[in-house]
């Protein structure tokens, strides 16, 4: 049986992890990252969050990050409840 929360990290076999490694360094290596490319800037091409006005352009990029830093202190607020209380949904 699989436990909930951080324990579950423990049931990964060692072919998962081996899994997850390889396809970390595929998305690593399969973009041109050197210096001066558009990649090394951490524009890969994929836009989502486009408008032609740069005032909206801006509003919807600010509105993205604060969202982000939102779920990584969700986040680590549901690590730090795991480890203190076995239990990261409230069960």
């Amino acid at each position: 049986d699989i436990p909930n929360g951080l324990a579950a990290l423990s049931k990964v076999p060692g072919a998962g992890w081996a899994q997850i490694i390889t396809y970390m360094s595929f998305c690593e290596i399969s973009q041109d990252q050197s210096a001066g490319s558009p990649g090394a800037e951490g524009d890969f091409g994929f836009k989502v969050l486009t408008s032609s006005d740069p005032a909206e352009k801006q509003k919807k990029l600010a509105a993205e990050l604060a969202n982000g830093r939102l779920a990584m202190m969700a986040i680590i607020g549901m690590f730090f409840q795991d480890g203190l209380t076995g239990s990261a949904w409230g069960d």
